[in-house]
């Protein structure tokens, strides 16, 4: 076995194809400025001071903006999602040859703001396959939902089951750590997903047929009491902003 401290970095992926419709703004999700930096920058700066130098960005609405906030950066690759207006899943299978290439795996949503701290529990977590979970959240149908049941995870949904049993919940932060094996499975669902003719739903999807087929292979982090927020409303930018932003320990 690989020790801890020998094990390579893991590469990440950053999904940042979407339109943010819900925010009404005219540019990438990715390129919002939160305390005069935009949230592409951040999650850059936090993978390059935690190891992390391979990192692949899909793209797809506005994709030069975002490319040209790259000029200058080493490591950085990217792919284009053409049909970036259907689900997000669609995003998850363009990244395919990434996922079964042999390395550890970190998915980042790209449009949520958050401190140093958080990606380090992801990234130096033990855990081969690693969710983070934040007890602490608002209930409604917006927040994808990390249901335990006697410390294992039985559900990672928006919508869940009134008839299933947990003993608490937590939200997603949207951030999750794959081995390469599992990296590899997840793929293989992405494909079967899009030739299925099911390439309008959400990429979380995949992930959960992943969890509950092989429920003993994942765990979590807890992360209850780090400041982060998606932002996908106006009102969560302002939080970002006013609240969270306030809370990070770096500028």
């Amino acid at each position: 076995m690989i020790a801890d401290e020998d094990r390579p970095p893991p590469r990440a992926v950053i999904l940042a194809a979407g339109v943010g419709r819900r925010l009404g703004i005219d540019r990438p999700k990715c390129l919002l400025r939160v305390g005069g930096r935009t949230l592409l920058d951040r999650h850059l700066d936090h993978l390059e001071r935690l190891g992390v130098g391979d990192v692949v960005l899909i793209l797809g609405h506005q994709k030069d903006r975002i490319e040209d906030a790259l000029r200058g950066r080493i490591g950085i690759r990217t792919l284009m999602n053409p049909d970036y207006r259907q689900g997000s899943i669609v995003s998850l299978w363009r990244a395919r040859d990434e996922l079964s290439a042999g390395r550890d795996i970190v998915l980042m949503d790209a449009d949520v703001l958050y401190g140093l701290p958080l990606l380090r529990r992801l990234i130096q977590c033990p855990i081969p396959n690693c969710f983070l979970l934040d007890r602490d959240f608002e209930p409604g149908p917006e927040p994808v939902k990390l249901c335990v049941r006697d410390g294992r995870l039985v559900e990672f949904r928006k919508q869940v089951s009134p008839a299933l049993r947990y003993d608490y919940a937590g939200e997603s932060v949207g951030f999750s750590r794959f081995s390469a094996r599992a990296a590899a499975e997840l793929a293989g669902r992405t494909e079967v997903y899009i030739h299925e003719g099911r390439a309008e739903g959400p990429y979380e999807e995949a992930i959960r047929d992943l969890l509950l087929a092989n429920p003993n292979d994942f765990g979590f982090e807890d992360i209850t009491g780090l400041p982060w927020i998606e932002i996908d409303f106006p009102e969560d930018l302002r939080r970002a902003e006013e609240e969270v932003l306030p809370a990070l320990s770096e500028p």
